[in-house]
């Protein structure tokens, strides 16, 4: 909140093409970078944080010498048993936070230049950033080395390589992968707009449905797959209680409307921006036919992690509106007072 507040005030007070701006964007970005790799990264192992204790716990099993069985996410086990073997657990943790962190500080960096620091601040400041960077691990990890493959996007092998890798690291990531593949096939944002609102009624309609029907599927893990879906949530979470939630439809609606605006309304012909709000409609569309699950939150973050870059990409890269960073300013108030609304939820 301080960071926006300051953030608020410059935005209101300077030009955003101006030196000043570029500087105040520097500096508060390394500021910001900084501060939150050590907050999260050299948190203390609690189970406060909650499934970081069982991550810790697991960890110091391996170091004792405990039998490591591997039957999912193979490759972040294999990470962690490497690391058991040459750092300790509270590194392994600050490791995992860089892991996290750097691949949005990257993607900020080359896609926005000069104002890398709010896509960023639009990342860390995310309703679910927190919580995937320290409970729902894996996820976070995997989705970062997505936003990691979609940096080298005019590397198509590195790309698919680094896909791949957060494929090994949570299973879950099958989804925006396959968004990914289809959206770079059919480039028209008229058929992922259309995918997504039918998506609603269809929801409404199926209701229960579609939760058995997937969790039947269980993209490449049928037991983690099948109890996100269909079991009831024994964590008290903001996703423990079920139906169909307007609230956080209503989020995912956001960057459905910004890439709305950019495209059709503003013309921007951005293929990479099409195709980034395409891999967003896909997998914000498959959230919406499972949104009863009682760990739903598993896949809304699926498309979620993706909304900082479709809001605030063209902001930074084209010239859109007069008072432009008065705009911005607005557009980073109004994100980032949901997510301080949730948290006094509670």
């Amino acid at each position: 909140m301080l960071f926006l507040l300051i953030t608020l005030v410059h935005s209101y007070t300077n030009n955003l093409f101006d030196n000043s701006t570029k500087t105040f964007s520097s500096v508060f970005g390394y500021l910001l970078l900084i501060w939150i790799l050590l907050y999260l990264g050299t948190r203390p192992i609690s189970y406060v944080f909650g499934d970081m204790g069982t991550y810790g716990k697991t960890y110091n099993q391996i170091v004792s010498g405990g039998q490591v069985i591997i039957k999912k996410d193979f490759l972040f086990n294999y990470f962690m048993v490497f690391c058991t073997k040459i750092i300790s657990d509270r590194v392994f943790f600050f490791v995992v936070a860089l892991i996290y962190i750097l691949p949005l500080y990257l993607f900020s960096k080359k896609y926005c230049g000069t104002y890398w620091y709010f896509v960023f601040f639009i990342f860390v400041s995310s309703y679910m950033f927190w919580p995937f960077g320290t409970n729902g691990i894996r996820n976070g990890m995997a989705t970062s080395l997505f936003v990691l493959g979609l940096f080298f996007y005019e590397r198509k092998i590195v790309t698919y390589a680094l896909m791949a890798l957060s494929f090994g690291i949570h299973s879950s990531l099958v989804i925006p992968i396959a968004a990914f593949v289809v959206s770079g096939i059919y480039k028209n944002p008229k058929v992922y707009l259309s995918i997504w609102l039918a998506a609603i009624p269809l929801s409404l309609i199926g209701g229960g449905f579609w939760e058995g029907f997937f969790g039947g599927l269980g993209f490449g893990d049928d037991t983690r797959a099948e109890d996100y879906l269909t079991k009831g949530n024994v964590n008290n979470d903001v996703f423990a209680y079920t139906g169909f939630r307007w609230d956080f439809l209503l989020y995912s609606s956001f960057a459905v409307f910004a890439g709305w605006y950019f495209i059709f309304k503003k013309n921007i012909t951005d293929q990479f921006y099409i195709h980034l709000w395409g891999i967003y409609m896909i997998a914000n569309a498959f959230w919406i036919l499972v949104i009863r699950a009682n760990f739903s939150n598993r896949f809304a973050y699926l498309s979620w992690f993706l909304i900082a870059p479709i809001i605030a990409y063209p902001t930074m890269r084209y010239k859109l509106w007069n008072d432009q960073y008065k705009i911005i300013g607005g557009i980073l108030f109004v994100y980032y007072l949901f997510t301080y609304l949730m948290f006094i939820r509670g």
